[in-house]
């Protein structure tokens, strides 16, 4: 994963104080935002309305990291987003500002009240806050939306406390996109996270198996991220701003005697050979090919993966730059 200095954008700050408002009224929407699904996207949407009505600076607040890494290190979900992904997809929906907090111990702390009042006292002017109905937060989850309210009516702010949103009767959350990704459903995920759902991790140098077998790949670090079922799917994977057609092995490569088997995610670009140890790569998925095998030999292995790229080269069709 991406360290956060590696993925700032230019709006980018990390201390409310560096915002330099200028007198301009802050609207700000405050979250975790793992997958900025639909909800998600709701909130943010909010605040830039405010925002533009108001002539203010719609600001998103959020966490280099899942608050849980602190306060429930045993109860961490699985992320749907790197955090370059995340700030990326933010970015995306027009937000004038990204104020991204670095969540440690000192922070987790902090009161409900404090960390309002202190956002207040170096933001400036704020207008609006917008928050998920059921958003809780500070210290032994003293804050709410009660709390917003209580506090808004003293310090001038309107409070938004946005319903969640529903598809097909359920309401979306990271958790049900997590489930549908876990399930393989990448329609689903999709569906809730209002855009195609992608893997992006960053690629780490491997043991070179696939090269010896004549298919080399770009193993993913996706340590701490939620993964599909096992098995071998095709895909679009991006890295370098470029676009490839791939094959993607989800497992813990059974043909292989290992005294500890771990988990390896490993991408085959079709058509490709050069380095790129040290980038993101963003997965897409197309379909799955197959599930998880042991094979007798390495040699069966290596013929099942030719089966595999044939596979995919007739699913996908041309190369995405030959189109």
């Amino acid at each position: 994963m991406l360290d956060a200095d590696d993925c700032l954008p230019v709006n980018t700050i990390q201390n409310a104080s560096q915002l330099n408002a200028h007198g301009r009224k802050v609207c700000l929407a405050i979250g975790v935002f793992d997958g900025v699904h639909l909800g998600h996207q709701q909130i943010i949407r909010q605040t830039l309305a405010d925002a533009r009505k108001h002539d203010g600076i719609a600001v998103v607040l959020t966490f280099d990291r899942h608050p849980s890494v602190i306060i429930a290190p045993a109860r961490v979900p699985p992320l749907i987003y790197s955090l370059p992904r995340k700030i990326r997809t933010i970015e995306s929906l027009g937000m004038d500002t990204l104020l991204l907090i670095h969540f440690d111990r000192a922070f987790s702390e902090q009161t409900g009240e404090i960390f309002i009042r202190q956002l207040a006292r170096d933001l400036g002017h704020i207008h609006s806050i917008c928050v998920g109905a059921d958003f809780v937060f500070g210290q032994h989850r003293s804050g709410n939306v009660a709390l917003l309210q209580k506090l808004g009516a003293e310090l001038n702010f309107t409070v938004h406390a946005v319903a969640a949103v529903a598809l097909d009767g359920q309401i979306v959350s990271s958790t049900r996109v997590r489930e549908a990704i876990r399930a393989g459903d990448f329609d689903a995920a999709s569906q809730m996270l209002g855009r195609p759902y992608t893997l992006a991790a960053t690629i780490v140098e491997g043991d070179k198996l696939g090269h010896q077998l004549g298919f080399p790949t770009a193993n993913l670090d996706t340590s701490g991220f939620v993964l599909p079922p096992n098995g071998v799917y095709a895909a679009h994977a991006t890295v370098g701003g470029q676009t490839h057609r791939a094959v993607v092995n989800f497992g813990y490569r059974p043909t292989l005697p290992q005294a500890t088997p771990q988990l390896r995610v490993e991408v085959h670009l079709l058509d490709f050979n050069g380095q790129i140890y040290g980038e993101e790569m963003e997965v897409a998925f197309t379909a799955r090919l197959r599930a998880e095998m042991k094979f007798s030999s390495l040699e069966s292995l290596r013929e099942q993966i030719g089966r595999d790229v044939a596979a995919a080269r007739e699913l996908m069709g041309p190369s995405p730059r030959a189109i």
